[in-house]
């Protein structure tokens, strides 16, 4: 898990937060982690709601997804997940991007 990431995200840096492993750029990326019968994987709401037809062979809630022991890790499918989460990370927000161009018309007035 943690090299598929890592090569689907190679400047995410590693960090810990929530006290399990995870990835960011200049916001968190995604989370995972080992419980008792499954790897949690935590790319956040929209991820999970893009890839929802991939997933829906595995538990899933709004943000997360559970992997379990007995199945073959879907490395393909977090490799995806993870560059979707990076081009999310890197295009501004569409509330920043609405409060910047009401600024500029404040600004012009």
């Amino acid at each position: 898990m943690r090299k598929t990431i890592r090569e689907a995200a190679p400047d995410a840096q590693e960090t810990i937060s929530y006290r399990i492993p995870a990835f960011r750029l200049t916001k968190m990326l995604v989370w995972y982690g080992a419980h008792t019968g499954h790897i949690g994987f935590y790319p956040g709401a929209a991820a999970i709601a893009a890839f929802e037809a991939d997933l829906s062979a595995y538990k899933s809630a709004k943000g997360s997804v559970q992997f379990p022991f007995d199945q073959p890790l879907p490395l393909d499918l977090v490799s995806r997940m993870v560059k979707f989460r990076v081009k999310d990370v890197q295009s501004p927000a569409p509330r920043a991007q609405a409060r910047r161009a009401a600024t500029r018309r404040a600004n012009a007035s």
